[in-house]
């Protein structure tokens, strides 16, 4: 038997449940791996409440790091005691899981469990972000909302080392001032300020390249009078609700605009590219040029704190869970 958090109906907060559960033997292509990090990311919110649907009763959490115990038939790539961390395959939140071994990746030893829970789903969601979906280079100017939470210090982080100009929105004096220790040169307190009219101020006119945005309803259409003839709007959250239906010539009329809403799952599902993404994003961990700042921890019990931290915006950087 293990300890895993469940929902049996979405729900609040209190909808999640410590439950005892079995984890059999690992199947073929499967390993058991022994969480010693958990992630908590926005897309447990999604699930949690049904926005995501998922089978009940559905154990929570979408990322983690931890040591291989166990392997099923025909997995040759790991073995029992390596190092593993992975994202974007839902069961996280337990002491002991089976997972699908080709979703895993090994950790480098300089980073750690903690390092590896706290940014494997972010830390690949910056990396499609920024190397794939619209490829910053030097010179370009960006927008990311919500810089200073989990996705947005390290896309303010990594941007800059790319040479780019990161302009950043946040909810408070003490988020703004976090956002420009990690690389954002300026930002805007969007619940004081117009941030179309600052992104205008500040870029002269010229404005974006590209704006990142993860929070979605209360940023949109406003983020498209932000963005430069030409450039790219890319919604890859919802934090604020779903950006509902729009007409689609609103993008001519702003500049014959770029609209995408990727998601992690594309990009990782293509073969070899999860491996790839990961290297990627260890080596600019490694090297110094994206820290991951680890800004609260829980035990695995106390879960529900944690969410309603999250939902009430109070977090910024990364939140691990501890089994």
């Amino acid at each position: 038997m293990t300890k895993a958090i469940r929902i049996h109906q979405p729900g609040g907060p209190e909808a999640m449940q410590l439950d005892d559960i079995e984890v059999p033997a690992p199947g073929p292509g499967e390993v058991q791996l022994r969480h010693r990090a958990i992630g908590l990311n926005f897309i447990d919110v999604y699930f949690r409440t049904g926005l995501y649907p998922g089978k009940l009763p559905l154990v929570l959490g979408n990322e983690g790091a931890g040591e291989v115990i166990a392997l099923g038939k025909g997995v040759k790539e790991f073995k029992v005691g390596d190092r593993v961390a992975y994202a974007a395959t839902p069961g996280a939140y337990s002491e002991v899981r089976n997972i699908a071994s080709n979703v895993l990746v090994k950790l480098p030893k300089v980073i750690s469990y903690e390092t590896a829970a706290a940014m494997m789903l972010k830390g690949l969601t910056a990396q499609y972000l920024l190397r794939q979906t619209f490829r910053v280079k030097k010179g370009d100017t960006i927008l990311i909302h919500a810089g200073a939470g989990g996705v947005g210090l390290i896309v303010c982080q990594w941007a800059k080392a790319l040479g780019a100009t990161v302009i950043a929105t946040a909810g408070s004096a003490e988020k703004a001032k976090l956002a420009k220790k990690f690389g954002a040169k300026h930002v805007i307190l969007y619940r004081t300020e117009n941030f179309v009219e600052r992104v205008r101020q500040i870029t002269k006119g010229k404005l974006c390249d590209v704006v990142y945005d993860g929070i979605g309803q209360a940023t949109f259409p406003a983020s498209l009078d932000c963005i430069r003839p030409l450039g790219m709007f890319v919604s890859f959250g919802s934090a604020s609700g779903p950006i509902e239906a729009f007409n689609i010539g609103l993008l001519n009329q702003k500049g014959s605009l770029f609209c995408t809403r990727p998601t992690l799952f594309t990009y990782t599902s293509q073969p070899g590219n999860l491996a790839k993404m990961a290297r990627d994003l260890f080596r600019v961990v490694s090297s110094g040029a994206v820290k991951i700042p680890i800004n609260s921890s829980y035990p695995l019990e106390q879960v529900a704190d944690a969410h309603r931290a999250l939902e009430a915006r109070e977090t910024t950087g990364s939140t691990i869970l501890i089994p």
